[in-house]
C-alpha cells in the first residue's frame, strides 16, 4: 500500500503545466469506437481510470499505446461489445462505451458499473436515453444488453443534466438516422470538447454547452487526431493549495473561463488571481475570508468536484461559511478526516458549516474517495507537523503523480510504500 507524507507549513511557489482533463479524455476515448482507424489523442493523463479504459480497449480488440501524454489507438481489430466485468467494476467512465459500441455493433453487454464511493450514480438516464433511440434492453442476472439493428434520432429530455447521459446519448446519436435533440443537456466544458471531437470525426453536432444539443446523424465517421482540454478540476485544486498555503504560483496550459464560479468566491475571499491566454497568476498572502454560503450545482454552477478541496480552504478562513452539497449525497466523506486535523466542521441535512480555525496540526487521515484524498493532501500542506495520507490509489485516479506536482511547487511530499 502507497502513502503520502507531507511536512506542512510551507507556501507553495513556482510553475506548474496542468495536465490533460481526465473526464474529457475518457469520453473521447470511448467515441474513438465509433470509427476504424488510427486515431492520436494528445494531452492524456497518465491515470488509473485512463489506465483501465485502455484495457478494456485492448480486451475488445483495439491496438492501444499510450506514451508521453499520447494515446495512439488503432480501433479497426475491435471485434466484439461485451465489456469485461472486472474491468466494468473498477470505473464508472467505462459506462461511457455503452454509446459508442452500440452504435458500431448493434448490441453490446454491460455489468452495473463501479468507481468512487460518493453516493448514489444511477444510470437510469443512460438506459433512458438509448431506449429512446431505439435500443432495447435487457437486464439479467447483473448484465445489461442493448440491441438495435439500426438508432434512430429522437427528442430526450433529461430530468437531471446528467454529464454522462448527455455525453452516451451524443455518442450514440452521432451515427443514427435522423435528427436528435436532447433538452436540459449537461453544459459542462467537457462536453463541448467531446463535440468538438466527434465534429472532427465528420459529427454535425451543436448546441454543446448550451442546455439543447442537436445531432444530425451521419452514417460513418473517420479517425482523427486530437487534443484533450486540460483539467479544470487539477487547476482548481492547485488554485485552493495556494490559498491554505499562502502561497504565489503559475500555472500554464490552463482555461479559466471554466473555472469561473470558484474564481469569483476565492477572489472574494482574497485570493489573488490575474490571467492572460492560458496562464494563471495565483497569489494570497494572508488568511483568506470566510464567504457566507455556497452551493455545489452542475456547470456553471461551482462544481462538486470541488467541494472538498474548498471546504479545506474555507476551514482555515476567518469567520464562518456554509457549504451546501446538491449533486452527490455521499460526498461529506472527508469531514472526519478534517476534524482529526483540527477542522472545525458541523454536517447537517447536506449543509456543513465551517468555523475557521487558525491552523490546522498533522495527522494519520485516509482516502476515501479522489476529490476527498485532494482536499486531504490540501490540509496536510497547510498544516503544522507531518500527515500521512492512505488510500492514495483513489487520488491516482484522477491526478497525474500529484505528489510530483506539488513538490514542483516546493511542497515537501513524498510517496511511500508500506
Amino acid at each position: 500500500m502507497e502513502t503520502f507524507t507531507i511536512e506542512g507549513g510551507k507556501p507553495l511557489s513556482g510553475s506548474l503545466r496542468i495536465q490533460g482533463a481526465k473526464n474529457a479524455a475518457l469520453p473521447i476515448l470511448a467515441a474513438a469506437v465509433l470509427a476504424e482507424g488510427q486515431f492520436h489523442i494528445y494531452d492524456v493523463p497518465h491515470l488509473k481510470d485512463i489506465d483501465v479504459m485502455q484495457k478494456i480497449l485492448t480486451d475488445l480488440g483495439a491496438k492501444v499505446n499510450h506514451s508521453d501524454g499520447c494515446v495512439s489507438l488503432d480501433t479497426t481489430s475491435i471485434s466484439h461489445s461485451h465489456v469485461p466485468d472486472d474491468l466494468m467494476g473498477q470505473m464508472r467512465s467505462s459506462i461511457f462505451l455503452m454509446g459508442p459500441l452500440l452504435a458500431r455493433f448493434g448490441e453490446v453487454t454491460v455489468s452495473r458499473p463501479g468507481g468512487c464511493a460518493i453516493g448514489e450514480r444511477r444510470i437510469d438516464l443512460h438506459l433512458a436515453g438509448l431506449t429512446a433511440l431505439g435500443a432495447k434492453i435487457v437486464e439479467a442476472e447483473g448484465y445489461i444488453t442493448f440491441r438495435a439493428k439500426q438508432l434512430r434520432g429522437a427528442n430526450i429530455f433529461l430530468s437531471f443534466p446528467s454529464v454522462g447521459a448527455t455525453e452516451n446519448i451524443m455518442m450514440a446519436a452521432a451515427t443514427a438516422k435522423g435528427t436528435t435533440r436532447i433538452c436540459n443537456a449537461a453544459r459542462e466544458p467537457e462536453i463541448v470538447d467531446l463535440q468538438n471531437f466527434l465534429n472532427a470525426m465528420g459529427a454535425r453536432v451543436r448546441g454543446a454547452g448550451t442546455d439543447t444539443i442537436e445531432i444530425d446523424g451521419i452514417p460513418r465517421l473517420r479517425p482523427v487526431s486530437y487534443r484533450v482540454i486540460p483539467d479544470r478540476i487539477v487547476t482548481g485544486t492547485h488554485l485552493l493549495a495556494v490559498g491554505v498555503t499562502q502561497g504565489h504560483i503559475e500555472l500554464t496550459n490552463t482555461i479559466p473561463e471554466h473555472l469561473t464560479a470558484l474564481i469569483q468566491i476565492a477572489r472574494s475571499c482574497g485570493v489573488e488571481i490575474k490571467s492572460r491566454h492560458d496562464i494563471m497568476e495565483i497569489k494570497c498572502t494572508s488568511r483568506p475570508r470566510a464567504i457566507d454560503r455556497i452551493i455545489t450545482a452542475p456547470f456553471p454552477g461551482f462544481p462538486t468536484d470541488l467541494q472538498a478541496q474548498l471546504m479545506v480552504f474555507l476551514s482555515l478562513a476567518r469567520g464562518t461559511s456554509v457549504l451546501k452539497e446538491t449533486v452527490f449525497e455521499g460526498r461529506f466523506k472527508h469531514v472526519n478526516e478534517l476534524a482529526r486535523m483540527g477542522a472545525s466542521i458541523h454536517v447537517d441535512l447536506g449543509s456543513a458549516f465551517i468555523r475557521g480555525v487558525g491552523r490546522l496540526t498533522g495527522a494519520s487521515v485516509e482516502a476515501t474517495d479522489l476529490r476527498a484524498g485532494a482536499a486531504l493532501v490540501i490540509a496536510g500542506l497547510a498544516a503544522e507537523g507531518k500527515t500521512i495520507v492512505e488510500q492514495i490509489h483513489h487520488i491516482d485516479r484522477g491526478y497525474e503523480r500529484l505528489d510530483a506536482q506539488f513538490q514542483q511547487l516546493g511542497a515537501e511530499i513524498s510517496r511511500l510504500t508500506i
